[in-house]
């Protein structure tokens, strides 16, 4: 997975953050503007977990909303 393309995409994945992260405020996405860390750490204050656990879901976010050329291929079987 490749952060940039979040990062040039980022007001689609705002709406998508702010719907699997009810907490986040269009402020927070607004501040986060795309950067990982920021998300991460975010996600942190908001929700009160440690690091990992963060990183774990922005991982997981990333992998379901915008997966890579490369996963793509894999679920279509090429």
């Amino acid at each position: 997975m490749s952060w940039a393309k979040i990062e040039v995409q980022w007001k689609q994945a705002a709406v998508k953050a702010k719907e699997q992260w009810s907490e986040l405020t269009h402020y927070d996405v607004t501040v986060i503007d795309g950067k990982r860390d920021q998300l991460v750490g975010k996600l942190q204050e908001k929700y009160g977990i440690a690091k990992d656990e963060a990183e774990r879901q922005v991982n997981d976010f990333a992998a379901t909303h915008f997966p890579t050329d490369q996963a793509k291929a894999a679920k279509k079987g090429f």
